[in-house]
């Protein structure tokens, strides 16, 4: 094993995949060691730092993810539900840290996921920023502090090429909301207002999606009531911070025992 922990990235060709790649050259902390794309991809077999655009930095994109990750301590993963969910089963097999980034995981995923976690360890977050995962803490307080005379309502906004809704980020606020006032998401979610809805359910959680141009990220939590309203949010200008967060993820995970955690923990942010 190399002297610092060895990480590989999968979907390296994607936006997130190179920026943890440039992340990683960078840290004094962690090692590339790997890169992972789908079979057929057009990067596989060459050298990475060349598929980028750069000179050749001796690691070779393959599509052999249990090859690539028995060389490695972690792994970190922005993928896709299908992808992530084969991922950490791989992971789990290699006992390396799997770091999951991937938004749109539903209930048979996350089953699966948990399964990987009784054998390796696992940290999974919709976002991986300081800010967000503050936010996230800060709305389960508000909302355990307010009763349901407060409605509380979240917006998302992302740039045009984002592929599910409402985000992994808002998902992950509205969860905290819903921990706050001792309900299930599921029973009080409102995703999907068009026409003649009728007013507002009492204690709902509602979700609202904005996707347009470039933005990175948009995040803001409504608390409204009769005459006042409270409003936190949160704005990402950098995509950077979330390769950043997931580098200290995986450094992290090194040390704990199998099981799942999230950046709430990372941060030593959970009660």
């Amino acid at each position: 094993m190399s002297e610092k922990p060895g990480v590989v990235v999968t979907g390296v060709s994607g936006r997130m995949g190179q920026m943890l790649v440039r992340e990683l050259q960078k840290s004094d902390r962690l090692a590339l060691v790997g890169a992972v794309e789908r079979a057929g991809h057009d990067w596989v077999g060459r050298d990475l730092g060349t598929c980028m655009g750069g000179t050749e930095i001796g690691v070779t994109v393959t599509d052999d993810a249990l090859e690539a990750f028995s060389k490695a301590q972690a792994v970190i993963d922005f993928t896709s539900p299908a992808a992530t969910v084969a991922f950490a089963e791989l992971a789990a097999q290699a006992r390396a840290v799997h770091v999951i980034g991937t938004t749109g995981l539903d209930a048979e995923d996350l089953k699966k996921i948990h399964v990987a976690g009784r054998h390796a360890v696992i940290v999974r977050a919709g976002n991986m920023s300081l800010g967000v995962n503050l936010l996230t803490k800060v709305t389960r307080q508000v909302a355990a502090a307010l009763d349901e005379d407060w409605d509380i309502e979240i917006v998302e906004a992302h740039h045009n090429q984002k592929v599910d809704a409402p985000s992994g980020t808002a998902l992950m606020l509205g969860e905290a909301a819903a921990e706050g006032r001792g309900v299930a998401l599921e029973a009080v979610s409102d995703r999907g207002r068009d026409g003649i809805t009728g007013k507002r359910k009492r204690g709902d959680i509602g979700f609202h999606a904005i996707r347009g141009g470039d933005v990175v990220g948009e995040h803001e939590v409504i608390f409204a009531a009769a005459g006042e309203r409270i409003m936190i949010k949160h704005i990402a200008s950098d995509r950077a911070l979330f390769a950043r967060g997931a580098l200290k993820a995986a450094l992290w995970g090194q040390d704990k025992a199998p099981g799942e955690y999230d950046m709430l923990d990372v941060l030593g942010l959970n009660d």
